[in-house]
């Protein structure tokens, strides 16, 4: 496909629209990290590398301390909400489009910051490195910031990482971390006029949704900041024929856990949970797992740009990139422009006064002389 150049000189909203209107559901993230690379190596200012389809950039200004900036291009599934369009309802302006809040807004605003700090004579108060990467929205194992860590672990280096994800323009400490497993519940196969001969595995998968009907979410507070926790069915699979008793019926759950949980404390949390379905023959396997981070605001870098948003801080309700940072020593936060309660919606929309304020904070923290602490 074609993809228009991108401005990196227009306003952010401008920008939005454009990096909304090329398609990059997970998988298909080339044609748009096509026209980031592009756009940041005509800067002049910036080294770049490219590896599959995860973009990367940086200064190389001797400064003291350097400031990681980092977003996903990939999005869910289009839901007939391509391309963007501009709608005012209720007095407020909103730019409506399949990854909006999350997260082309917070790309668009790495991408301004880019195209006014990572030019010949820009003076940054730190050194910059931006990450655009790929399939953040699908298993961690196809996760493009995973893929850079193993391979170029030292471009993910700094004093402070800035996830953009949506947050409204707050600032979010820290994440859940989330799980998934299914749960396959036995049965045996019949006819289904002679159901008596069978068992049926989808009637069985009841009691896991009981279980799950009746769980009462656990909520944490952690360094001032309240994570509640989830466990909710996401799919259920089993059948065989609209005239056969199934013989195998498969739950898959989903488990946020507040980031005071590791991976195993979470695995044994939820086999507790459906114990009894375990022992009755029900069998459990973990398909996916990414460990949660703790806030860290009281690393001096993350203070500091708390402070300088001059927002309250609150917690990261969802997984983000910020678990890999904290996974490598590195403070590292969530901040953008978007709206989380608008992730993955159909009628998914940012604000349009949330852009330009997320931008001139961001800016005014970069070039403005702060301590971060210690280079990580």
């Amino acid at each position: 496909m074609t993809v228009p150049a991108l401005d990196l000189t227009a306003d952010v909203l401008t920008l939005t629209r454009a990096l909304v209107d090329v398609p990059s559901v997970s998988g298909t993230e080339e044609p748009l990290a096509d026209a980031v690379e592009a756009a940041l190596r005509g800067l002049g200012g910036l080294e770049v590398v490219r590896i599959g389809n995860c973009v990367l950039a940086r200064t190389d200004l001797d400064r003291d301390t350097r400031v990681v900036l980092a977003g996903h291009l990939d999005t869910v599934p289009i839901a007939d909400n391509v391309p963007s369009r501009v709608e005012t309802v209720d007095g407020e302006e909103r730019l409506y489009g399949c990854g909006t809040s999350d997260m082309k807004a917070g790309d668009a605003l790495m991408l301004r910051v880019a195209g006014l700090l990572g030019v010949p004579g820009a003076q940054p108060a730190h050194d910059l490195t931006f990450v655009f990467y790929d399939n953040e929205e699908v298993e961690a194992v196809k996760n493009g910031l995973g893929r850079v860590a193993r391979e170029l672990r030292g471009w993910l280096y700094g004093d402070l990482a800035i996830l953009l994800e949506p947050t409204d323009g707050d600032v979010e400490g820290g994440c859940q971390g989330t799980m998934r497993v299914v749960l396959t519940v036995p049965g045996e196969r019949a006819h289904s006029a002679r159901s008596w001969l069978g068992r049926n595995a989808i009637h069985g998968a009841s009691s896991i949704l009981a279980v799950l009907e009746a769980y009462e979410a656990r909520e944490v507070e952690i360094d001032g900041l309240r994570f509640r926790e989830g466990l909710n069915a996401v799919r259920i699979e089993g059948g065989v024929a609209g005239n056969v008793v199934p013989d195998e019926c498969r739950v898959t759950v989903n488990f946020r856990f507040a980031p005071d949980r590791d991976e195993d404390a979470a695995e044994a949390h939820v086999r507790e949970v459906f114990a009894d379905a375990l022992a009755a023959g029900v069998t459990l396997e973990v398909t996916d797992m990414s460990g949660g981070a703790l806030p860290g605001l009281s690393e001096p870098a993350a203070a500091a740009f708390v402070a300088a948003v001059g927002r309250p801080a609150r917690a990261k309700l969802g997984w983000t990139d910020v678990a890999r940072f904290a996974a490598f020593g590195i403070p590292a936060v969530n901040y953008g422009p978007g709206d989380p309660n608008q992730a993955h919606q159909r009628g998914e929309h940012v604000r349009v006064d949330r852009l330009q304020p997320a931008e001139d904070a961001l800016v005014a923290f970069l070039t403005a002389p702060t301590s971060t602490g210690d280079t990580a």
